[in-house]
């Protein structure tokens, strides 16, 4: 069912894998989450041990939140602040020399529309991408199969529903460009 989930097909959020998966999260979650700045070695440990991969020099403050952990990807130099939702249904890949602000939520999971498949459980998900040298507000929301593009500023409380072009900054409900960071 985990290759279902990734490929963006429907499965079945009840499955005994997925279960598994998720609880192994949240315990994985709540001793990350435990931890203080004063044991940056241990912090780092867990992390890694939690997502599927962490460059180097990134800092992510707890609290963190994510339903699987291992479907997501953070690069080098990032800094995430307090709060971030990482529901990584599917894939999430977070550049280099990201700037993610408090309390910032990427979802990847979709619903169907027909109440019969939700009360049954099904779901799908698509992969959201934020590209180098990005800055998401505080309280920004990124929803499923978004990319923001490199070098764009996503402003604080911002809903990007579509695809944020390199080099802009957008904000709003639903986000919406407002500039042009055109290189001199």
């Amino acid at each position: 069912m985990r290759e279902r989930m990734l490929a963006g097909e429907p499965y079945n959020s009840d499955d005994a894998e997925i279960a598994a998966m998720q609880l192994a999260a949240m315990d994985r979650v709540t001793a990350y989450n435990a931890t203080s700045g004063r044991d940056a070695a241990k912090r780092r440990q867990l992390l890694e041990a939690l997502l599927d991969s962490v460059g180097v020099g990134t800092e992510i403050r707890p609290p963190l939140y994510v339903d699987y952990g291992c479907h997501t990807r953070i690069g080098a130099r990032c800094f995430v602040n307090f709060g971030l939702v990482a529901l990584d249904v599917a894939a999430i890949t977070i550049g280099d020399d990201v700037q993610i602000g408090p309390y910032v939520q990427l979802l990847t999971p979709t619903h169907p529309l027909e109440p019969d498949s939700r009360r049954a459980g099904w779901e799908s998900a698509e992969p959201i991408r934020i590209e180098n040298n990005v800055w998401l507000g505080g309280g920004a929301i990124v929803l499923p199969g978004v990319t923001v593009g490199c070098d764009s500023v996503v402003g604080a409380g911002a809903v990007v529903t579509r695809d944020v072009p390199p080099s802009t900054v957008v904000v709003g409900n639903p986000a919406r460009v407002v500039r042009s960071l055109g290189r001199g």
